[in-house]
């Protein structure tokens, strides 16, 4: 996939080119393409004067990046302890069967990636199911319907 640079070029200006702003950058150039291009790694690393490998260091170390594509709308499965004894599996397991993906897919329209995560430090209301950054807590796999439906009715049955 090719990406227009004037993109990147333009989040990288409005960064700077301080290595401190490195990790801003790389989450504006994922807001922007849903995920981290290598196109756009290699044109930080060129506009930053980084080397390569220290640009893909950062963008593989931190669980927040992706190197491949993810879908229009991102659902985070909290699997914490707490949301596990609560019941975050079926929760999971509800996700996946509505989706037709597995936790670290996307679907094949590009409309939703699902993810599972060790905690997201909201026990108290877990389990906790995170769409496009919106928490929703207390979740059951009878919610999970409602709440897909809110955003693509085709993914949801009544």
């Amino acid at each position: 996939m090719m990406i227009d640079t004037s993109k990147t070029d333009a989040i990288i200006d409005r960064h700077g080119f301080e290595q401190r702003a490195l990790i801003p950058l790389l989450l504006d150039i994922q807001a922007e393409y849903h995920y981290l291009p290598q196109e756009a790694l290699q044109r930080v690393a060129e506009r930053m004067d980084l080397p390569l490998i220290r640009v893909f260091q950062v963008a593989s170390f931190y669980k927040a990046f992706s190197l491949k594509p993810r879908g229009e709308h991102l659902v985070t499965v909290c699997m914490g302890t707490a949301c596990h004894v609560r019941g975050g599996y079926q929760v999971l397991d509800r996700l996946q069967t509505l989706l037709d993906i597995h936790a670290g897919e996307t679907t094949k329209d590009g409309k939703f990636t699902l993810e599972a995560v060790n905690c997201v430090g909201a026990c108290a209301l877990g389990p906790i199911v995170i769409i496009d950054g919106e928490y929703t807590g207390q979740m059951r796999a009878q919610k999970v319907d409602r709440l897909l439906k809110r955003l693509d009715g085709s993914k949801a049955e009544e």
